[in-house]
């Protein structure tokens, strides 16, 4: 009877439903661990592109030329499959130690820059054209580590920097190396979150410098990449600023004047009674303090039948001293 209702409502009898084409079977691998427990990284995206304009000031003295810096889409993937995925050739390796503040080191960023990149930069820097060998040396000398290891150093003040607003992250170069096999506490299974950023002057070929962020590195801050990224802050709103402006021209303060400070011996200080006098001299202008600060001085007199003091200078800057905003 089921087969009877299937075949109504499909129109189609059993065998043609059995000759019909089907999808072959999809393997599934099982237990398989996730690369990115980290949702859809728009917080990373966000610091690389913030990072881009850092990146940018670390090169354009270095290659001396205005240039273009922009943040590639992030990959997460095994650093196996990032190896295989570059080009042969000579590659500079350099770990930058990921310190936050007040705690030790949770892991290392992996810095990557291609050989050749590394020459051009090595010949810039010594008053070359940025000339390089057409075939490029199978290691790097000591001057080429010494120029990598300075590139560390000069992007680790932009990566502190574009990191600040989630963690206070340091980071530290490390050694050099021509083979990531070789960088401790570093396996080739480890998943990394690939940012890479583009440099290019004008219209010419860009080369890339690769961020490698490992993604137990990036597990201490886990509830801060999975948060939502603050962008730049909003105009206040015209009606509040007016009405707090309002609100700080109401604020009181105490004004006072020190007419005469005295000097007596302790001896003197010490022989005091009830009906001693002790003489002072008012000069001509005395100063005027509001809180602990001088606002000007001024000359004693009345008004309206009141002691009063009539001032004669100002002293205090209230359109600097009060943050310029309340005129």
């Amino acid at each position: 009877m089921v087969n009877e209702d299937l075949q109504r409502a499909s129109g189609q009898t059993a065998d043609e439903r059995r000759e019909r084409p089907r999808r072959p079977a999809e393997h599934v691998a099982l237990g398989v661990a996730n690369l990115n427990p980290f949702g859809d990284l728009h917080t990373v995206q966000h610091l690389s592109a913030r990072l881009a304009r850092g990146v940018r000031g670390v090169f354009e003295p270095l290659l001396r030329k205005e240039l273009r810096c922009w943040a590639e889409p992030l990959v997460v993937q095994r650093l196996a499959d990032y190896r295989a995925e570059r080009p042969a050739g000579l590659t500079a390796w350099l770990p930058l130690a990921m310190t936050a503040a007040g705690s030790l080191p949770t892991g290392q960023t992996l810095a990557v820059f291609d050989g050749r990149f590394v020459m051009e930069l090595l010949d810039l820097f010594f008053g070359g054209t940025g000339h390089t060998p057409h075939d490029l040396p199978s290691e790097f000398t000591p001057a080429a580590e010494a120029m990598v290891a300075q590139l560390g150093t000069m992007l680790a003040e932009p990566m502190r920097a574009a990191w600040e607003p989630l963690a206070k992250i340091s980071f530290v170069p490390g050694h050099v190396e021509g083979n990531p096999s070789l960088i401790a506490d570093l396996d080739i299974e480890d998943a990394v979150v690939v940012t890479r950023f583009g440099i290019a002057a004008g219209t010419a070929k860009p080369v890339f410098v690769d961020l490698l962020y490992p993604v137990a590195a990036l597990k201490p801050h886990g509830p801060s990449l999975t948060g939502k990224v603050q962008g730049k802050t909003a105009e206040p709103d015209p009606a509040w600023r007016n009405g707090l402006t309002r609100a700080v021209m109401d604020v009181r303060f105490g004004v006072r004047s020190v007419l005469a400070e005295p000097m007596v011996s302790l001896s003197m200080l010490m022989a005091l009674k009830a009906g001693d006098v002790i003489p002072i001299s008012v000069g001509g202008d005395v100063p005027v303090m509001v809180g602990g600060d001088r606002l000007g001085a001024g000359t004693v007199g009345t008004s309206n039948g009141r002691a009063a003091i009539k001032l004669t200078s100002i002293s205090y800057q209230t359109t600097t001293d009060l943050g310029g905003n309340f005129q």
